[in-house]
């Protein structure tokens, strides 16, 4: 009897618990009612106290209760009260009520501000209180919603805290608080790699895609998980060791930290030297080579004057495919594991003589050629304006040629319903003014482009059920143009994508596109303009939830054949007048072909071969480099495809 009443009062006490989107520092939505949730004893009455205003809730039998606070106005700093049966209060200070914005996707999403720091020198040393970051760590959930998330914080804007965040989000933060004057929250739940089915929740998939809901059902067995990703690792680390024990590059020089051929004392005149662009061509030991797995080493020797000896740097080295071990003069000074990172290397004092140099670079590829991404930096930096370019030619030699790889573990964040179980719902329904939305190259192979209108169209209806607000405003960021540009027509899965993101945006009266065929690179799938994003991001917003008469990218609202020849209406004036690129036409057997065509105020006539259109496209190539329709304000058209009248 004792020990039941003890554990009556105990129950009574228990700590009333909040997930981890709530804690001090953070943005509340304005103008909506905010909803604040968490955990208590059952039966507990929970009291919930912000800005004078009062909610009670009584928690459930499973001790999970929930209160709607009314709408507010923008202000703050606030305190938010949550109050239990017992003594305890949960505090939390410095609350604002503002905008909050959930920033969402794959890679393009999560690219840093660091990544980007490069391209705005000017923006990297700025902070602003008004601006709070919420960072979702990353989860998977193949079973069911996580019932929080892995513990994060809502941070300030400055330099520290924003250094690996979303750069959109920081662009996007920074431009509507000083539109809005009131506080910013960004919150970035995003992962690379990540196709959109990820995303998706599971009862979602299983009334609609019930193939890939059992996809995800096939990797619910911890044991199996567990075996596999042991596997990957174990298979993985045998290859690493049986590279690096029989690659002669890294044979030990006595008497030195270093590997053979990473010293500069190494005689690599037998060597044969190549341009950095053309690693497979004559006399290279890669010549007539399609693919090269193992090890490939690359030195160059670099003349150092007296005025820079001993001087800290940092080299670029661009970008690499696909993991490089780099050194100076026997020195490691840096490492990337895959292809996509910039290789931005620290140089420390010291290191760098006079006289004669050499880098080193060891490319580790298991799969493809390794090279050297043009269009990138590639030189010594030792200040903004004291710059030593790399020469292109390098002395190259083969390390270790290797198998295939032959375990790849289990990456349960591509499987279906796994993020939105673990990065989306845990956060729901907290309350935000709208959701940036940037995926789809993992959806653009050609069969799954073909889905993709569907599965977003899922997607938006299954967070605006899971937020609770059937009017949720999304935002999304189409694919920017990338890889190398084509003269043909080409019907290819990135503009499957487009089109369908395209169509999407535009049947949705609470969602907006924002074009982005003109900020890619030919060479990065990560470009790096994500100001010019963030600003026609906040632009779409601006149409959607305040001003419906802000103008965004020009449309044709009407193509009509006429003698021959297709004449399309806009939707809003050209930026200037004249010959237009990127235009095909097809007849009606659908074979396109590349057309003339001439642009004066609203009006675009297109001229081609085909003597009866039937369907017209407009910068439907995977790089339509040379896509040049803008309306008035300066913003780019939208890739389509449409039939003639």
């Amino acid at each position: 009897m004792l020990w039941t009443l003890v554990l009556s009062v105990t129950l009574c006490h228990a700590e009333v618990r909040l997930p981890q989107i709530f804690q001090s520092g953070m943005v509340l939505q304005r103008g909506t009612e905010i909803p604040v949730w968490g955990q208590a004893s059952p039966q507990e009455t929970v009291i919930v106290t912000l800005n004078k205003k009062r909610a009670t809730a009584v928690a459930d039998a499973s001790g999970r209760w929930r209160v709607d606070l009314p709408a507010m106005k923008a202000g703050g700093p606030y305190v938010l009260e949550i109050k239990g049966q017992g003594a305890e209060t949960k505090t939390l200070t410095d609350v604002w009520i503002g905008d909050v914005w959930l920033c969402s996707g794959q890679s393009n999403m999560e690219t840093t501000l660091e990544r980007v720091s490069p391209q705005y020198p000017d923006e990297l040393n700025d902070s602003n209180n008004m601006v709070r970051l919420f960072h979702v760590q990353y989860q998977t959930d193949t079973r069911q919603p996580s019932a929080d998330l892995r513990p994060t914080s809502w941070q300030p804007l400055n330099r520290k805290n924003a250094w690996t965040f979303s750069s959109i989000g920081y662009f996007l933060g920074k431009q509507l608080q000083r539109e809005k004057g009131v506080a910013q929250g960004i919150i970035e739940s995003a992962w690379g790699g990540t196709p959109i089915e990820a995303w998706i929740s599971a009862d979602t998939l299983a009334k609609y895609y019930p193939v890939m809901h059992r996809q995800t059902q096939l990797y619910q067995e911890d044991t199996f998980i567990q075996a596999q990703r042991r596997a990957g690792t174990l298979a993985d680390q045998r290859w690493q060791a049986i590279l690096n024990q029989g690659d002669p590059g890294l044979v030990p020089v006595e008497g030195s930290k270093g590997a053979l051929w990473t010293q500069l004392s190494f005689d690599d005149a037998s060597w044969a030297e190549v341009d950095q662009y053309d690693l497979t061509a004559q006399p290279s030991p890669m010549a007539g080579r399609r693919s090269w797995i193992g090890s490939l080493w690359l030195r160059q020797h670099i003349h150092i004057s007296k005025e820079h000896a001993g001087k800290a740097a940092q080299l670029l080295l661009g970008t690499l495919y696909d993991s490089d071990v780099t050194y100076i003069n026997g020195v490691q000074v840096g490492s990337t594991g895959y292809q996509y990172p910039p290789r931005r290397y620290q140089v420390p004092e010291g290191l760098l003589r006079e006289g004669d140099n050499v880098i080193t670079i060891r490319f580790v590829n298991k799969g493809g050629m390794p090279y050297f991404v043009k269009e990138k930096p590639y030189r010594l930096v030792f200040a903004t304006d004291d710059i030593q370019p790399l020469g292109q030619r390098w002395k190259i030699q083969t390390g270790l040629e290797m198998p295939n790889p032959i375990g790849v573990g289990i990456n349960l964040q591509y499987q279906p319903s796994t993020l939105f179980n673990g990065m989306i719902h845990p956060m729901a329904p907290f309350a935000v003014a709208g959701v940036v939305w940037y995926q789809g190259e993992s959806n653009a192979d050609t069969s799954q482009a073909r889905e993709y209108a569907s599965l977003l169209r899922l997607m938006m209806a299954n967070w605006r059920q899971t937020f609770e607000r059937p009017e949720m405003p999304f935002v999304i960021i189409q694919l920017a143009n990338f890889m190398e540009p084509s003269e043909q027509p080409q019907n290819t899965g990135w503009s499957m994508v487009r089109e369908a993101q395209r169509l999407v945006a535009k049947e949705d009266t609470r969602a907006e596109l924002a074009v982005t065929i003109d900020r890619g690179e030919t060479v990065d799938i990560h470009p790096l303009r994500k100001k010019d994003v963030a600003e026609r991001v906040a632009l779409a917003f601006e149409r959607l939830l305040w001003n419906p008469k802000v103008q965004l990218s020009p449309e044709v609202e009407m193509a009509v054949a006429e003698g021959g020849q297709v004449v399309c209406t806009l939707s809003q004036p050209l930026q200037t007048n004249g010959q237009l690129y990127e235009f095909e036409v097809a007849g009606n057997d659908g074979r396109y072909v590349n057309a003339v065509a001439e642009g004066a105020g609203s009006t675009i006539v297109i001229k081609s071969s085909v003597a009866n259109p039937s369907s017209i496209r407009y910068a439907w190539k995977n790089n339509p480099i040379r896509a040049n329709v803008y309306g008035k304000n300066g913003l780019p058209m939208s890739p389509f495809e449409m039939k003639i009248k």
